[in-house]
């Protein structure tokens, strides 16, 4: 009887072992997730991280009968915790060939933020910075920007149609509310908004104010989405400017491409080899630049030093130049940049014969 009792014993030591294991290991039962209060049998979602972004974005798109586009925007950006010395604001004068006229930037802020503007023009849009570079903003602040766009509107055979993107698709942080109003000087017959990227857009939430004006509301947009505002006028009902097209600034081919890389390759092969004389280098530099005006110098001197393109001449002209210096730079077989063969013999020739000569001087 007492090995029965023993055996039972132990079983009993190792089961609360086993269990008392079990309860350490096991996770804890999940608790049921609280109801909102008011709406039965829902879950009140977790609050999102907040970041910077921007709360209200609001624009105002005022047509005027001289064919130009006012602009005001109203930015509201919340910095967080995070030091910035302003905002950038990225307004587009290029659309393909098409060029604009964005002028006459002005800017202030509401909350007392630093709003002095830079402007500088790069590539396809006019980069208007607002702020201070020597002091940091932060927490919530107001900024207006408002400037003109002029040649925006394109004529048709019968209406004139302005396609513009209100708010742009330049913003790295989110959007919470954005509207844009559109004002022109005759009845808006025709006027709509697409929000999102260029491939996949959908349609704003639109509110006319009577026959001038129309309203456009969109929420939560992501980082690079935007308002594109498609508005159409009745011929004549405003002055429309001819459009203005200007080549983009690369427009060489295939052609002009290859030699602008074989002229690359060419200087590092001239690095390793002799020389060849300096003339010829002078030579293909003055011809490269020659090419360089040919191709560019009409269109600077037509449109203004922003018309300048590079097509294949002028590709070719800056191969030329590029292998013309790498042969003037090279250096000669005496390591010295520039020595290499000249006319009237190398510099290896003439070292010869000067040994020569003097040897011969001391024998006499």
């Amino acid at each position: 009887m007492p090995e029965v009792r023993g055996r039972i014993r132990r079983s009993a030591v190792r089961a609360g072992l086993l269990l008392l294991i079990l309860v350490l290991v096991l996770p804890a039962p999940a608790h049921a997730a609280e109801p909102v209060p008011g709406v039965p049998g829902t879950v009140q979602p977790p609050e999102p991280a907040v970041g910077e972004n921007i709360p209200t974005y609001d624009v105002v798109l005022t047509i005027g009968t001289d064919g130009v586009l006012y602009v005001r925007e109203t930015i509201t950006y919340d910095f967080d915790q995070s030091g910035e010395h302003g905002i950038v604001r990225h307004v587009p004068f290029r659309r393909g060939d098409r060029v604009f006229d964005v002028r006459n930037v002005r800017t202030s802020s509401s909350t007392g933020a630093p709003s002095r503007a830079r402007m500088t023009r790069f590539l396809r849009d006019v980069r208007i910075s607002v702020g201070d570079r020597h002091r940091e903003v932060r927490g919530r602040q107001a900024y207006v920007i408002e400037y003109e766009v002029g040649r925006a509107f394109t004529p048709h055979s019968d209406h004139d149609e302005l396609v513009w993107d209100a708010i742009g698709t330049s913003w790295a942080v989110p959007i919470g509310n954005a509207a844009v109003r559109v004002e022109a000087p005759v009845p808006l017959r025709y006027a709509t908004c697409r929000a999102g990227t260029p491939g996949a857009t959908t349609r704003c939430l639109r509110d006319r104010d009577g026959p001038y004006a129309v309203d456009f509301i969109q929420t939560m947009l992501a980082p690079h989405e935007g308002m594109r505002i498609r508005v159409r006028l009745p011929k004549h009902a405003i002055a429309v400017a001819p459009p203005r097209y200007v080549a983009p600034r690369w427009t060489g081919g295939w052609p002009g491409t290859a030699l602008l890389a074989l002229a690359l390759g060419a200087v590092a092969l001239v690095a390793r080899r002799p020389a060849p004389r300096r003339g010829v280098g002078a030579g293909l530099v003055s011809a490269g630049l020659l090419l360089i005006v040919a191709d560019a110098g009409g269109e600077v001197v037509a449109s203004g030093p922003w018309a300048f393109s590079m097509g294949d001449r002028c590709l070719a002209g800056l191969a030329l130049l590029i292998v013309g210096a790498g042969i003037m730079r090279a250096p000669g077989p005496d390591g010295v940049i520039g020595s290499g063969r000249r006319p009237g013999g190398s510099t290896v020739g003439r070292s010869r014969r000067e040994h020569i000569a003097s040897a011969g001087r001391l024998r006499r």
